[in-house]
């Protein structure tokens, strides 16, 4: 690589965590997110970064500390976890993608920043077919690396379309930066002259979405194995993934990916990636029996919030409701937690977001201070999403964008629509019209929320709230409740019919060796 040179980065990327039984996510979805042309990337390059994800920028910033290079924007797709995204919509994409890289001819890399669990109405490998095309069109010889959610599933066409594919270390994620960095040191390794290696693996478990964490459990202990192996094999390793993947998707995509690359300089280099795949997919599937869960009933829920409530010496607790997570597709707006604690008039409880743009919007026309009947899902057809009516009152209003300040969604702009907070008898309810998973502190401080005294807070999260609420939450204080919803992580509750079989747990008595 002449020390002169100018180096053309393509940047590009389709981001969907797609949950089969979630409605259609159509054009909308993404132009209401994030849907960015070379223009648009070009203006958040240039600004904060806050419209782009977060790997993206750390590639950025290490490429623009390493040398003189130029970003190539070509098109950005983003949308919350929903349902598979419409087959049309996918191709547009496509289109755009294919012309663009025409269109800015000759690059030296590209770096795509994806999901991996992405579906369409038409594809279960929808990462593959963007994949397998900018291949096709930068030809052989360019380098190509992708950056990938550790909730993602790695198909062959796309570990065959790419150099280097890198997933997230963290489950809440919290290192998306940092894979950017890495991506771009790799991309420098690779424009002086290091050539790739890779290994991969299909292990066939499809696992619970809460037993994917990264601190502790079955899991952290094979992310933390693998990187001890690239830390004691540098000379010949260059990243190892462990994707756990994402079962609701429902495709013939599910299953844990494993990916281990290494520099291809000599043959020796070649047989330590082979073996580190092979053991890891073989310690994987040695633990398979210990990626379960531990839910609370919800008649758990509601006592434990009562001795909460009841004993100031108790610590405050934080309870997630796993199965309505909108950052898994769910609708953000069951209401089995609320109604039962109303019921039962639980007192000092906080309970957020629930997703209902209709109700928002009514609790804007209603002004602070006034009450109003609040009529919950009034216009939903989803499963689970039932309709309700009850008096509230209206505590403080918001609107528009936010910036995250921890955790998944820190230094991120999040437009969360209309919001509210309203007093429904002894609860306090956050409600918005954008879907977003209640993730960070952000999302209800700014509607006046003091976490500090809160004693029982109910989020519709999955993992993410872990590492936004972590100042006020350890782990021994929260809890995950066992509802219905779209993404329950109770796998026998979930429609897996389209998953490869054989697959474990759904196939208890199957037997499987990673292959050598």
């Amino acid at each position: 690589m002449p020390s002169n040179k100018r180096l053309r980065i393509a940047i590009l990327g389709f981001s969907l965590e797609a949950n089969r039984s979630a409605p259609i996510s159509d054009k909308k979805a993404f132009t209401e997110t994030h849907y960015l042309d070379s223009e648009g990337i070009r203006k958040e390059l240039e600004g904060d970064f806050g419209g782009v994800r977060a790997d993206i920028h750390g590639f950025c910033q290490q490429m623009d500390e390493n040398g003189v290079w130029d970003a190539v924007p070509i098109t950005i797709a983003e949308a919350p976890p929903g349902g598979p995204a419409d087959h049309k919509f996918f191709l547009e994409f496509l289109e755009e993608v294919r012309t663009g890289l025409i269109r800015v001819g000759e690059v030296d890399g590209v770096i795509i920043s994806e999901h991996g669990a992405g579906l369409t109405t038409e594809e279960d490998d929808p990462d593959g077919v963007v994949f397998s095309l900018v291949r096709e069109i930068v030809g052989p010889d360019v380098p190509v690396i992708a950056i990938l959610d550790l909730h993602g599933h790695v198909t062959q066409r796309m570990h065959s379309s790419v150099d280097i594919l890198i997933s997230y270390l963290t489950n809440p994620h919290i290192d998306q930066f940092e894979r950017g960095l890495e991506a771009a040191d790799h991309m420098l390794l690779m424009l002086n002259g290091t050539k790739t290696t890779s290994s991969f693996i299909k292990v066939p478990m499809v696992s619970p979405s809460v037993s994917l964490l990264t601190d502790k459990g079955s899991y952290a202990d094979l992310i933390r194995s693998g990187q001890e192996i690239l830390k004691n094999n540098k000379d010949h390793i260059l990243n190892i993934s462990i994707l756990g993947g994402f079962a609701p998707a429902n495709a013939n995509t599910n299953g844990m990916s494993i990916v281990v690359t290494g520099k291809a300089h000599h043959l020796e280099s070649k047989k330590i990636v082979e073996e580190a795949a092979f053991f890891l997919a073989k310690s994987a599937w040695r633990d398979r029996k210990k990626y379960t869960t531990n839910l609370i009933t919800l008649n758990d829920m509601i006592s434990l919030s009562k001795k909460v409530v009841s004993d100031p010496n108790e610590p405050q607790i934080i309870i997630a409701d796993v199965a309505d997570n909108p950052g898994g597709g769910g609708r953000g707006n069951t209401l089995y937690a609320l109604k039962r604690m109303l019921e039962e008039k639980i007192e000092n409880a906080t309970l957020g977001m629930i997703v209902d743009a209709d109700l928002a919007e009514d609790a804007h026309k209603t002004g602070i201070g006034k009450k109003f009947k609040a009529r919950f899902n009034r216009n939903e057809k989803t499963k689970f999403s039932e309709k309700y009516e009850v008096d509230a009152l209206v505590i403080s209003l918001a609107r528009g964008n936010c910036v995250g300040r921890r955790g998944t969604y820190a230094n991120r702009r999040v437009d969360l629509g209309f919001c509210a907070l309203l007093q429904i008898d002894g609860i306090t309810v956050a409600v918005s019209s954008g879907r977003h998973q209640l993730a960070d502190p952000e999302f209800i401080e700014r509607l006046g929320v003091d976490l500090s005294s809160v004693r029982v807070l109910v989020v519709k999260s999955r993992g993410h709230f872990r590492a936004g609420f972590d100042e006020f939450f350890n782990p021994k204080q929260i809890f995950e409740v066992d509802l219905p919803g779209l993404t329950t992580p109770n796998l026998y509750q979930l429609d897996l019919s389209r998953v490869p079989r054989p697959i474990f747990p759904l196939d208890p008595d199957m037997s499987w060796q990673p292959p050598k």
